[in-house]
């Protein structure tokens, strides 16, 4: 079950030559695909190239009329290796993930598929995370291609120029023999807008034909003596081949009609919006996207076109680069080759704009600014230019010599100057810092009724029995666990890596180590280079693997140990019969991770008792998030169609609480906060929990386990209730009605 479904969109996919395409980024390049004639697409789901597989997923009728394979990969290195269909056959492949932690994952793969070459048509899309904030750490793809020679095409963010750029990707990597990679970045995947289709095409090379007529090139294989030629033919035939192909096609694009002819702007293709609405907060571009200074576009990030450069920086004294990022790769290639050419030419880039950091609208404006400043400071916009003009000061200009305003004149005229357009200003900048005084930052952490967050509550309770330990995280929701109010966790390494951090603390000791994995991880990575290794090593720490039914952190997507019942996938496969295979002794399963006291006990059974070996606790529960999107649709259709249902809601009674808060510092649930108590002799906050509540109790079995706490309740939301509901809530008001008189009248005669 995927966050999204496409089920109704990717009906577009459907449509024929000369059509108009309306939707998403993201659903306009599955098109693209099935217009340049893909042979097999694979991918691991990862934020924002997420949607991409659940659009395949979603659109796998329609792949299988056209004879296209598709597979949702166990990782991104296996994705990667699929690509070797290309490499022999005149297949084109595609493959996707997150970048850069999935191209990290991918690299071995990625490598020998650089080395080698490719026969048909290999291109990588990648969801280029860069500033975002979704991702581990913060780095660029650009240096992978530069280390592998691999292509890199960094298009403007328009449906006509992503698609455009998957096209040009495939023929790009035919011509040069070499695999590509399309760069997409957060914005370009989820940009909406309109192009003329072209007609689907079924690959005139299918996977079948490849089986029934296998061939072999040993010369394409990564082994000596043909991996040293590989490297001699990557410059002396690859490289040529992808720079003539490139400028042939022009897959850069150059904008140089405005009226400033002395000074350039060179940005990469992906932020060519927020540089052209930086022109348009300066004045320097209308509303169509005209700029007054030109601009060279590089489409192709890697590699950098010389001719290219030189040519559009003739006759210009000073040129500004937009690269995010350091190092600053681009800046150095076009400073060399402008110094090798004998051109004097400024390249300005990380001079006037942040070393590192995204480049958003008002960065790239201020980073504009100062270029501007220091060479053409007559264009910016003055005070003057600004200011209204006598014509709009109500007549008070001086008088002709017939007695009549000459304002007034200027006011009567037909033709009227162009107006200057003023500098737009993004006002809420000026007010973040007395904003973020007293609003502070919002941390990312686990959703409303996430079952992680009682597991860690259970372990932050077992820490207060059994002292600090050494805990080792993963990716996935579980990382939240890092932040307040659990503050639990020293490392994390990468995806299914959380056993894996641990295995140097296999040493003699009172405490053992613990680390932590979800079931993606698990699937992805956690089995064989944690769990195992742990087997072989024997290993004496505790391994937690957080089964919540879904690769949840990326969308929800089904995985192996996935419930759901998925025709196109093998699901319920237990994780415990995984572990127990690979030689794991001490297991313990949990059906329900909300039973807090249950699950530390747990935790200290598995770190006090005298057996050897790794440890394996197996905490199940549903993630709520996907659980509600499961729920919700059935629970609506159940009233509508009359029958009776309950939902179950929680609360806190106000003149109960002692304003303890246990349940807010032991659960940190965003359901839960504090409102005054209304009762003078109470000083203390009272808790509240507010409408978004799931009902998942966690806040109730936390506070119990820390200080017990009667003020919580259950309130059960009856649906098409029946005559019993009815009369037992007629009975319930006339009670709470009579008890409430009685107090009314007692309060009475205590005030007289």
């Amino acid at each position: 079950m995927a966050e999204r479904s496409f089920k109704k969109e990717v009906q577009q996919l459907r449509i024929g030559a000369g059509e108009e395409f309306r939707g998403e980024g993201i659903l306009a390049v599955t098109k693209a695909l099935l217009q340049s004639g893909v042979g097999y697409v694979a991918g691991y789901q990862g934020a924002p190239i997420s949607h991409l597989m659940d659009v395949l997923a979603d659109a796998q009728d329609i792949l299988e009329e056209l004879d296209v394979h598709f597979e949702a990969s166990a990782s991104e290195a296996t994705a990667a290796a699929t690509l070797s269909a290309s490499v022999m056959y005149p297949i084109r492949g595609a493959v996707t993930w997150k970048s850069t932690v999935g191209t990290n994952v991918a690299s071995d793969a990625l490598a020998n598929l650089a080395s080698g070459g490719v026969t048909g048509g290999a291109l990588i899309i990648v969801g280029e995370d860069y500033g975002e904030g979704s991702s581990i750490m913060q780095e660029r793809t650009h240096a992978f291609a530069m280390k592998s020679q691999i292509w890199l095409l960094d298009p403007r963010p328009n449906l006509e120029s992503m698609v455009q750029a998957v096209e040009d990707g495939f023929q790009l990597s035919e011509a040069s023999n070499t695999p590509v990679i399309l760069q997409l970045r957060i914005r370009t995947c989820h940009v909406h807008g309109r192009f003329i289709t072209k007609e689907n095409k079924r690959p005139p090379f299918t996977l079948t034909q490849a089986l029934e007529s296998p061939k072999r090139d040993t010369s394409r294989i990564v082994l000596p003596p043909a991996a040293y030629e590989h490297e001699h033919e990557k410059i002396r035939e690859r490289w040529p081949a992808a720079v003539n192909f490139i400028k042939e096609k022009k897959l850069n694009e150059v904008f140089d009609d405005g009226d400033v002819k002395d000074l350039g702007i060179i940005v990469q293709g992906g932020l060519y919006n927020g540089a052209i609405r930086a022109l348009q907060l300066l004045g320097l571009a209308d509303h169509f996207g005209n700029s007054r200074i030109p601009l060279y576009v590089m489409n192709v990030a890697y590699p950098v076109i010389d001719d290219e450069i030189n040519e559009f920086c003739q006759d210009k004294k000073a040129v500004l680069l937009y690269e995010e990022g350091q190092p600053n790769y681009i800046e150095q290639s076009l400073n060399t080759i402008l110094r090798h050419s004998g051109s004097n030419t400024i390249i300005s880039g990380k001079d006037v704009l942040p070393i590192s950091g995204e480049y958003t609208t008002a960065v790239m404006r201020d980073g504009l600014q100062k270029f501007l400043t220091n060479q053409r400071p007559e264009l910016l916009p003055t005070l003057e230019e600004t200011t209204p003009t006598a014509a709009s000061n109500g007549g008070n200009g001086q008088a002709d010599g017939n007695g009549h305003d000459q304002a007034d004149m200027q006011v009567a005229e037909v033709t009227r100057p162009k107006p200057v357009v003023k500098e737009q200003p993004i006002h809420f900048q000026s007010f973040s810092k007395e904003i973020s005084e007293v609003v502070p930052a919002r941390p990312a952490g686990f959703c409303t009724g996430c079952p992680e967050r009682p597991i860690f509550s259970a372990l932050k309770l077992t820490q207060e029995k059994l002292g600090e330990h050494h805990i080792s995280g993963d990716i996935g929701c579980h990382l939240f666990s890092v932040l307040p109010p659990f503050n639990l966790g020293a490392t994390t390494m990468g995806y299914g890596l959380g056993a894996a951090s641990s295995a140097a603390f296999n040493v003699k000791s009172s405490k053992r180590p613990i680390s932590i994995m979800g079931d993606g991880g698990f699937w992805h990575n956690g089995l064989s280079s944690g769990v195992g290794n742990a087997v072989f090593n024997k290993y004496d720490g505790v391994i937690v693997i957080i089964d919540n039914y879904y690769s949840a952190a990326t969308g929800g997507q089904d995985i192996l140990s996935s419930r759901a019942d998925n025709p196109n996938r093998s699901t319920n496969n237990p994780i415990i019969e995984a572990v127990k295979g690979v030689g794991v002794k001490w297991v313990r399963v949990l059906d329900r991770t909300y039973a807090v006291s249950k699950v530390r006990d747990t935790f200290e059974e598995a770190l006090t008792t005298k057996e050897g070996g790794p440890k394996v606790i197996i905490l199940q529960s549903e993630c709520m998030l996907n659980k509600q999107r499961r729920i919700k649709p059935q629970f609506n259709q159940a009233v509508k169609d009359g029958k009776r249902v309950i939902k179950e809601r929680f609360g806190v009674d106000g003149d109960v609480c002692t304003g303890d808060h246990a349940c807010i510092r032991l659960s940190g649930c965003p359901s839960l906060t504090i409102k005054d108590s209304d009762d003078p002799l109470k000083e203390d906050p009272v808790a509240y929990i507010d409408n978004t509540c799931v009902g998942c109790g966690n806040c109730g079995e936390v506070s119990h386990a820390a200080v017990l706490c009667p003020s919580f309740y259950r309130a059960d939301i009856v649906h098409n209730p029946n005559k019993w509901d009815l009369f037992k809530s007629r009975m319930r008001q006339r009670v709470i009605g009579f008890l409430q008189s009685r107090r009314s009248r007692q309060l009475e005669q205590i005030s007289m």
